[in-house]
């Protein structure tokens, strides 16, 4: 059961279709589990959603599915798309939004247009959040307007969506602010950041989403000035800053115990306009103490930075960050790693699971990764682990019985690649 997202991927790839007599297994499959539901359904085809009209157990399906398995009108059926939209029911309009914005954002935005002033709040919070499909600096005057918006949650995605767009005028706004904010003292030893927060949030800063309200705990100048340094545009800081690079920037010392908010906002400024160069230098070196680059404050962080970068420079810094730390923080990091794991990680996680075997200790202290690994080590890493097998002599300081555990767990590992590469093998063996 573990496989079947796999091998719902690799079926629906291929364009293969679901026998009749395995649609009841496979609802039942998908009701129990929310994150199969997409491409199971997509698997079982129409005749599920005929069958889930006639069994409650399995109306999910039909939620699950817009318009319960009615077919989206395409590009040319234009009267279709116009009945659908004044029509149809919420899920439908939302299905129908999304599938325009894929191909055509500025058709899908026009139709937005067309009704948004009639649309709940609620409702226009959900289609809003669709323009983040081919956001692009066409949808900024929309946004703009959007910002007058009457309902707060509207505004504030209205703020963050142009706040994505570094050329925008609010992004721009953002940067008068934020940059009067934080300057370098060239007058002290060293050169130094120093912050002056905001000493309000005034009714203009309100309008461009900063939340004046602090959460507990927080104080509001700190409160406003990360909003302000997290919608700004991270091309503005070298101007700013001396025209430093971001690793120069990043290496400053920044006076008054500020350096924790300005990097987290400087964090959250790099995911949300995928900036790749500012990723990696928030990071940092893999191998570095704690693992932590300069402003990479929690795992959570470090996950979304390397988001931001490439399928297989993401694998090569999570691959050096378990050579250098081991697999004790690394589970959340290994999650954003494309799959199957390209071959330094893979290594890089087995090494450091005959390390901790080594060690003495007992593989469910690992499980969370031992399940990883499962699901994403490419199969031909099987035979690696092989060598891994034979149950090693404990030393003294070792928990009782941990090597015969480590082998059963390795065992496993091993069958369940050689599983995968069997299955894979299969499917594709079908014509």
């Amino acid at each position: 059961m573990e496989l079947l997202p796999q091998w719902l991927a690799a079926a629906n790839a291929r364009g293969f279709a679901a026998p009749s007599e395995t649609l009841p297994a496979l609802l039942d499959a998908a009701r129990g589990r929310t994150d199969l539901r997409p491409a199971a359904l997509e698997f079982a085809g129409p005749r599920a959603l005929w069958l889930a009209r006639l069994n409650p157990e399995w109306r999910f399906a039909l939620r699950s599915t817009p318009g319960g398995g009615t077919s989206l009108p395409g590009p040319e059926e234009t009267g279709r798309i116009a009945e659908l939209w004044q029509e149809g029911l919420f899920a439908e309009r939302v299905a129908l939004l999304a599938s325009i914005r894929s191909r055509d954002p500025e058709a899908a935005r026009a139709l937005l247009e067309s009704t948004w002033p009639t649309e709940r709040a609620e409702d226009r919070l959900m289609f809003l959040d669709s323009l983040r499909t081919g956001l692009g600096p066409r949808d900024e005057p929309f946004l703009e307007r959007a910002l007058a918006d009457r309902s707060r949650n509207v505004r504030a995605t209205a703020a963050e969506l142009l706040s994505a767009l570094p050329g925008s005028a609010l992004a721009a706004r953002m940067a008068v602010r934020a940059t009067a904010c934080v300057a370098v003292d060239h007058t002290r030893d060293t050169a130094t950041i120093v912050v002056e927060a905001p000493h309000e949030c005034d009714a203009a800063m309100e309008r461009d989403g900063v939340v004046p309200k602090a959460p507990p705990g927080r104080g509001e100048r700190s409160w406003w000035l990360g909003q302000l340094v997290e919608s700004s545009p991270l091309a503005c800081w070298p101007a700013r800053l001396g025209g430093r690079t971001p690793e120069e920037i990043l290496a400053l010392p920044v006076a008054d115990d500020w350096t924790g908010e300005l990097h987290a906002a400087w964090c959250r400024a790099a995911v949300r306009q995928r900036d790749a160069d500012w990723s990696r230098a928030l990071l940092g070196a893999p191998s570095a103490p704690e693992a932590g680059g300069p402003g990479a404050v929690s795992l959570a962080e470090r996950a979304r930075l390397l988001g931001t970068l490439p399928t297989g420079e993401r694998a090569g810094w999570v691959a050096g960050f378990i050579a250098a730390h081991g697999l004790s923080e690394a589970f959340q990091l290994l999650g954003v790693c494309a799959v199957p794991w390209a071959a330094p990680l893979g290594r890089a996680v087995l090494d450091a699971l005959n390390i901790a075997r080594d060690a003495g200790s007992y593989p469910w202290s690992f499980s969370g990764v031992m399940g990883l690994a499962e699901r994403c080590l490419d199969p031909a890493e099987a035979a690696r682990l092989d060598g891994l097998l034979a149950v090693p002599e404990e030393p003294e300081d070792a928990s009782p019985g941990a090597g015969g555990y480590w082998a059963e767990a390795f065992q496993r590992l091993g069958t369940t690649l050689r599983l995968r590469a069997v299955m894979s093998e299969e499917l594709g063996a079908v014509r």
